[in-house]
């Protein structure tokens, strides 16, 4: 079975180097002129596969945007992943898991084994109980070709009191993830499955993200604030490696299909002309 970091190498090298989330927010429904309510979360998820998943490398639901509908948004989201699969879409589940023992192994059945409803492409994770804590995942990604990206150095300020702590080896926390990780795609070509989520709007990071041997989700671009200009100065030498995320800077362009793939094509040509540098 090919590897998660094969297919995304590949998928970016056919699609270009760009991850769109479908964050159906209430605002958004709102500007789109749809409820808030099950129906316009399907037309909503509906209109965003139909419009980019043959065209966009990394499709990333956001699963509380689904979740808070109950079982009939989740049926949504199930919907919505099967659709982009059919699409040919790399699928990146937001979920941001992490726990101990059976319930992470839990977790990471819900979502990386082939046989679950909800089996995707990739996940987040949270490390924060340890990038040990998360080995469940790591494991059945590997045993069948998933991906997992694992937060490190997030952009919301708050994440900063804890991403930027120092351990008692004078490391960031944030490096330590980043060092675990390195650790784990070690070797792996052409990428690693193993991500790190840097933040687009970060700044200077204060980390060697040059080992890690695998992607770099970056959010935080468009509506957050941060401009593709910025990559380089988070990403430096690891340029080559990142995926740039938008969400609300393409989403808002809808729910005209074709207003979303120029929005979704303008921002692919911005990142190539910036990872083009490296």
């Amino acid at each position: 079975m090919e590897s998660f970091g094969g297919r995304l190498h590949r998928a970016i090298g056919e699609r270009g180097p760009l991850c769109v989330g479908i964050d159906p927010h209430p605002a958004l429904l709102a500007r789109w002129g749809l409820g808030d309510d099950v129906d316009g979360l399907a037309r909503f998820a509906r209109t965003v596969v139909d419009a980019l998943g043959d065209r966009v490398a990394v499709v990333k639901p956001q699963s509380a945007f689904f979740e808070r509908f109950g079982s009939q948004g989740v049926a949504v989201l199930e919907s919505t992943i099967r659709q982009l699969r059919d699409r040919g879409s790399l699928v990146l589940l937001d979920v941001k898991r992490g726990d101990i023992g059976s319930t992470v192994n839990a977790y990471a059945s819900a979502y990386l084994d082939p046989s679950s409803p909800l089996y995707v492409d990739a996940i987040t994770a949270s490390p924060f109980l340890g990038v040990g804590s998360l080995a469940p995942m790591f494991e059945l990604a590997a045993e069948h070709g998933g991906g997992v990206f694992v937060l490190a150095l997030t952009s919301n300020p708050e994440g900063a009191s804890v991403q930027r702590a120092r351990g008692a080896d004078g490391r960031l926390v944030a490096q330590t993830v980043i060092d675990e990780i390195s650790q784990l795609n070690a070797g792996a070509q052409p990428l690693g499955s193993i991500g790190a989520v840097v933040g687009a709007t970060v700044g200077e990071t204060g980390c060697d993200l040059s080992a890690v041997n695998g992607p770099l989700l970056a959010p935080g671009l468009g509506a957050q604030g941060a401009t593709a200009a910025d990559l380089r100065v988070v990403f430096g030498s690891a340029l080559p490696n990142v995926l740039p995320a938008y969400s609300r800077e393409v989403l808002a362009a809808g729910p005209d299909p074709a207003a979303l793939r120029a929005a979704a094509d303008r921002v692919v040509a911005e990142c190539r002309a910036v990872l083009a540098m490296s």
